[in-house]
């Protein structure tokens, strides 16, 4: 079995290989070795297409962890990081900055660095309310529950706020929710880097105590599983990985629900730890597939994950039924 899984994350690690190679030539102007370095004339063109690769990199790694974390602990395949309303409450902080900070004047780059941190600002308050809720509900389907009505207050604000916005205001929110991952710098990409492995750090110590709550809650008490500290390890690590995406790169929609869901059908969904890795290493392929298809054809990235993903989703909803 461990020869056969390794068998399988070598093919996936060189289509990530071969992906990479051909996102770094994807593009209006092309590219030689030595433009990569700082004395070559199109040196800005490379090491954008460097960040662009780094940062579908970071996407790969944390939304589909994200999605295989809820999709455990709630065991609920078409659970993912907008289900406890992560995107959502992000999507209305940035609304609320972008339709109320008019006003005031300030350069590009500064402005987009006040929108990255105004939806991850959001979506780490949404953190805490469910931490603070968390231990009012024994049933995590309440979780749930909560997640979804939260999700959807959120929408019906953002709603309001796009009826009585101007049109750059509103076009500038449109945009953000477009997803792009061309718009990151270097030092926003050092950030997320660090967000990233505080995630991953906290979802490692969270994948233990998983394995026993697959289980049932009462297997997991008799091995010691502490319950409630898995939920608050879920709950913080989920929302830490899927906020700091959001934040630079906007929503990334369905990735975080399909992604685990191709890993459960290539290898055997009981091995959590194997899940894990391979849905990091089959995020990164995909993302590194979106951008290159969204570099070459200009759609924005979340148009893209919403084409593939939903099709995927609809595919498993009649699958589970028909089974």
């Amino acid at each position: 079995m461990y020869k056969k899984f390794k068998i399988l994350l070598s093919i996936l690690v060189f289509g990530i290989i071969v992906s990479i190679f051909v996102n770094l030539n994807t593009g209006f102007s092309s590219l030689n070795f030595s433009d990569f370095f700082s004395d070559s004339d199109n040196f800005q063109i490379a090491n954008f297409r460097v960040n662009r690769i780094l940062v579908m990199v970071l996407a790969g790694i944390s939304i589909p962890t994200s999605g295989f974390l809820l999709q455990e602990y709630f065991q609920n395949p078409l659970a993912g990081p907008s289900v406890l309303g992560i995107t959502s409450v992000a999507s209305l902080a940035v609304a609320l900055y972008i339709f109320y900070s008019q006003s005031f004047i300030l350069p590009e780059f500064l402005q987009n660095g006040f929108i990255s941190i105004a939806a991850f600002i959001g979506s780490i308050v949404l953190m805490f309310i469910l931490l603070a809720f968390s231990s009012k509900f024994k049933d995590k389907t309440f979780l749930i529950i909560f997640g979804f009505l939260i999700s959807a207050l959120a929408g019906a604000i953002v709603s309001i706020l796009q009826f009585y916005a101007d049109n750059q205001s509103l076009k500038n929110y449109m945009l953000w929710s477009f997803g792009a991952n061309n718009q990151v710098n270097s030092q926003q990409i050092l950030i997320l880097s660090l967000l990233t492995i505080i995630g991953l750090f906290i979802s490692f110590k969270s994948i233990k105590p998983l394995i026993g709550n697959v289980l049932g809650n009462n297997y997991a008490q008799s091995i010691g599983v502490n319950l409630q500290s898995l939920k608050y390890l879920i709950i913080i690590s989920s929302s830490l990985l899927a906020s700091s995406i959001t934040a630079f790169l906007g929503p990334i929609l369905f990735v975080g629900i399909v992604v685990p869901h191709f890993c459960r059908a290539i290898w055997n969904p009981s091995e959590l730890w194997k899940q894990w890795i391979l849905n990091m290493v089959l995020g990164i392929l995909i993302m590194q597939i979106f951008s290159i298809v969204s570099e070459m054809t200009s759609f924005p990235l979340n148009i893209i994950t919403s084409i593939f993903g939903i099709p995927v989703i609809l595919a498993m909803m009649m699958k589970k039924r028909t089974a």
